[in-house]
């Protein structure tokens, strides 16, 4: 009996597969590291294969936790992570290593492009500003100092895009991603003025044909059912990019108005579902329109490029320097006591922005050259006040995303690592002054993109329909905000906002020295 669906989250770090009930129960979970490579020159790479492989590894560790996994598997789908350049030959093997969203090498593409004559029609189109994270950008810098990389492809895509060619041999892409990079999100489609506007043209052949995962399958392949230990002929269904995916599993779209979704995790995610003809496009030219795979939905999103990698950053300092005296201390032991550092400072007493990202920053402004700093400091703070520091200094940020798309939320659904912590929970909520609830489930991104294979294969009449029953009744209650914390940070988002546009010279000045102090 066929009574699964597997949704597959190939993310930077790790590659998850996870098997659920027709009607949305987690059943089993099986996790890959996901490694990349970084260069100084500011590559993000990683390799095709490798990653392919490892996806094919978390299958197969999947099926040796469910009993039967294969014959008991109804379909399987698949999403990863957005943005950046995955080329494939003819022969079907990898060009190159791919060009991953971390990536810093399109800034100077970006750049160029963003003071071109047909920016503005490129954003009207796609919804969404240009940074290096994006294939359009990548492309376009390829074509300027590697061609060879793109002479020698026959199709551009991402990274869902190459495993779905795997599992069943087909190169196609979906809405969203086609939409924010190359596209029109009215009409989920391609566009000639975005295209141009990247001054593309020439290598329009490369982008793959738009397929949508909740209408279309395709059969696993012979090939990908011997290494994953699937049945051959499993449906498949191409997922939409992982950031929606998470949203959709978090409850981004429940009809509910005022609601907006948060993943906080490596990355921080903002974003709202609205119709398409009541997308807010940013005056400054920033953030995406990515697709719902919902008819006429739309997510109006702003991306951090770093979130939590700030605390990773703040707790590895305190790691170091007690290493130095030979004692160790691990990462889950500073975690634990987050809460009560936050608990026994004062808040609003240093400002932080949180761009520890060397790509920069892209969300609700893009700048390559954008870093981290603090302003406030005094001789009688210490370690747990920078904390607190770096902890609202996310929330500021999140506040600085939801500004550029209209009105506060009145709802924040959180997902990712810093929703497991009530401190962090509470700080998020009154930067925004927005309640917030967390969902119980625990894999949103795999659980979205399940739903995809679920209304897919008739399991469903349609997305709303699966959200009643894998989304709503698993929202847990709402945790209003702290009036006086709300009261704080609303005194402290305008010196925030006032700093990060005071220091764009700073940062551009920093940018280009040379090591040894020479301005470049």
């Amino acid at each position: 009996m066929s009574d699964l669906v597997i949704g597959v989250d190939a993310g930077t770090s790790v590659i998850k597969a996870v098997a659920f009930t027709l009607t949305g129960a987690q059943v089993a979970a099986a996790s890959v590291p996901n490694r990349y490579e970084t260069g100084s020159d500011g590559a993000a790479t990683q390799p095709l294969e490798r990653t392919w492989n490892d996806c094919a590894a978390a299958l197969r560790a999947l099926g040796e936790r469910v009993e039967g996994l294969a014959a008991r598997t109804a379909a399987l789908a698949v999403t990863g992570q957005g943005d950046g350049t995955w080329l494939v030959g003819r022969d079907g093997r990898p060009v190159a290593d791919a060009w991953l969203w971390l990536d810093a090498r399109a800034a100077p593409a970006v750049r160029r492009l963003a003071s071109g004559p047909l920016e503005s029609a490129r954003f009207e189109a796609t919804g969404t500003g240009l940074n290096t994270c994006q294939q359009g950008a990548q492309l376009a810098q390829m074509a300027e100092v590697a061609p060879h990389l793109i002479e020698a492809a026959s199709v551009a895509l991402h990274c869902k895009d190459w495993l779905y060619l795997n599992l069943t041999g087909v190169r196609a892409t979906d809405p969203s991603e086609a939409s924010f990079t190359f596209g029109d999100f009215r009409t989920r489609s391609y566009s000639d003025a975005a295209i141009e506007a990247l001054g593309l043209g020439a290598w329009r052949h490369l982008l793959p044909p738009i397929i949508d995962g909740t209408q279309v399958t395709h059969p696993l392949t012979r090939e990908a059912a011997s290494v994953t230990g699937l049945r051959a002929g499993t449906p498949v269904s191409l997922g939409y990019v992982d950031m929606v995916m998470t949203a959709l599993g978090a409850g981004v779209h429940t009809g509910e108005p005022g609601v907006a979704c948060s993943t906080v995790g490596s990355t921080g995610v903002h974003m709202r579902a609205v119709r398409a003809e009541d997308f807010h496009l940013n005056s400054e030219g920033t953030g995406y329109a990515i697709l719902l795979p919902v008819p006429e939905m739309v997510t109006q999103v702003q991306t951090n490029m770093a979130a939590t990698l700030n605390l990773d950053w703040v707790l590895a300092m305190a790691r170091d320097l007690v290493a130095e005296f030979g004692q160790e201390i691990t990462q889950d032991d500073l975690v634990a006591r987050i809460e009560g550092w936050l608990a026994r400072t004062e808040p609003a007493r240093i400002l932080y922005h949180p761009y520890i990202s060397e790509a920069g920053e892209r969300g609700p402004f893009v700048d390559a050259d954008a870093r981290a700093g603090l302003n406030g400091l005094s001789a009688r703070h210490r370690f747990p006040d920078l904390l607190r520091a770096v902890v609202e200094g996310l929330g500021m940020a999140m506040r600085d995303c939801y500004a550029a798309m209209g009105p506060m939320p009145s709802e924040l659904r959180l997902t990712g690592g810093a929703a497991r912590s009530r401190g962090l929970r509470g700080v998020l909520g009154a930067a925004t002054g927005a309640q917030v609830r967390v969902s119980s489930r625990e894999e949103a991104g795999a659980a979205g993109v399940a739903m995809m294979a679920a209304v897919a294969i008739g399991a469903y009449p349609s997305m709303d329909a699966c959200i009643a029953d894998w989304v709503t009744p698993l929202l847990g209650p709402t945790e209003p905000p702290d009036a006086g914390l709300v009261r704080a940070y609303d005194g402290l988002f305008p010196a925030y906002l006032a700093a990060r546009r005071g220091l764009v010279p700073v940062w551009a000045g920093l940018a280009h020295r040379a090591p040894s102090g020479d301005v470049l």
